[in-house]
This record gives C-alpha cells, structure tokens and sequence, in this order.
C-alpha cells in the first residue's frame, strides 16, 4: 500500500487541490483519500467562533463522503476520482482518540492519500509534500514541526519576501522544490516525482 500525506503551512494554501490534483493524476492507484480536521480555538474558524468541523457529543468523528457535487473538499476528492473519502474532525490535540479508527480504514485500503501534518505524529507516509504559499503570512506549528520532513515543496510561485515570520526553509532547502500557480496545484514535474518516489515510471 502506498500512502502519501499532504501538508501545508495554514488554510486556504492549495492543499485540497493538491490532493485532488494526484488522485486525477495517478487514478491507477485507486486512491482512499482523507481529510483531517482539528478544530477548536480558532484552528479551523477564521474568527474564533464553533464551525461545522465540530462534533457536538464526543471529542472526534469520522464520515464517509458519498456527495459528488464537488461543494466540499472530500466530495472534491471523489470527483477527482478517489474510491472512498473520510473526514476526520477531531478537537485539537485529540488525533490521537481518532487514530484506531483511522488505521482501521487504512488497512481496508489500495492506497491512502491524506490531508493533515499531524497525521505525521502516528504514521511514516512513502511521501511527505507540503504546500507552502509566501502570501499568507499564517504558519501552523504542526507544519514547522514537521517541516523538515517533507519529501518535496509545493511552492506557490508569488513575488516578493515571503510574509512569515521567524521561519527558515533550510531544512529543506536540499530538497526538490516545484514551483505553481493557482489553479495549476499539481504539475507534470510533480505527478513524475511522485511516479518515481512511489516506484513507478509509467502508467500501469
């Protein structure tokens, strides 16, 4: 099984169509796709308040996406063509609560394609990208923990000093960096890279 998780620095970065953009890309992989989502103080809401991410009587919770209409980010996933889609939400820090039943679904997949940095806490993916955009200024912790751990770098190609502050891109500076333009996420440089990291040259 291969699985690849796809990170970013903040919301709104691209990472969704990333994801979309390999499941569409390398279709012959049969992708489970899963968007992970913590949610509280602020995390996942632009102005603090409770959001649709929360789970009203536990600390997680995790469904299947079945809506094609491609209005939400999973349903974006299995329009791209993905098998399955979940999404996890969980209040932050409580990945861990979610994760037996994560694992559960990942053993019932072909191959796993996943949305989240902190899924790095409780698994080696066989690819680590994350999407970095020098416009937002917002850098999540998780992404600078696990910043160099990333595989590759999706760059989007902005002009000017990045927006962030008190964080350095030379842990990975050595690594593969691919450079992108909204709405183009996922590039033929990209989809070869993970072609090659995954084993495979050619279309099966």
């Amino acid at each position: 099984m291969a699985t690849i998780v796809i990170g970013g620095h903040s919301r709104s970065v691209g990472k969704t169509s990333v994801v979309a953009g390999l499941i569409s890309a390398l279709s012959e992989f049969s992708w489970t796709a899963f968007k992970i989502t913590q949610y509280g103080h602020g995390v996942c809401s632009r102005d603090g308040k409770a959001c649709d991410c929360a789970c009203a009587d536990h600390s997680w919770a995790i469904s299947e996406e079945r809506d094609h209409s491609g209005e939400s980010d999973t349903s974006r996933f299995l329009v791209a063509g993905a098998v399955r889609a979940w999404w996890v939400r969980t209040e932050q820090g409580r990945l861990a609560e979610a994760m037996p039943t994560v694992r559960q679904k990942l053993a019932e997949t072909e191959n796993a394609i996943l949305e989240s940095n902190s899924m790095l806490e409780f698994l080696r993916p066989d690819l680590y990208l994350t999407v970095l955009d020098p416009a937002t200024a917002d850098f999540k912790r998780s992404a600078q923990k696990f910043l160099e751990l990333a595989d590759g770098i999706i760059l989007q190609a902005k002009h000017g000093q990045p927006l962030w502050s008190d964080v350095s891109l030379d842990s990975v500076a050595h690594r593969p960096m691919f450079r992108v333009e909204a709405p183009e996420y996922v590039t033929p440089e990209v989809v070869d890279f993970v072609r090659k990291r995954l084993g495979v040259t050619s279309v099966l």
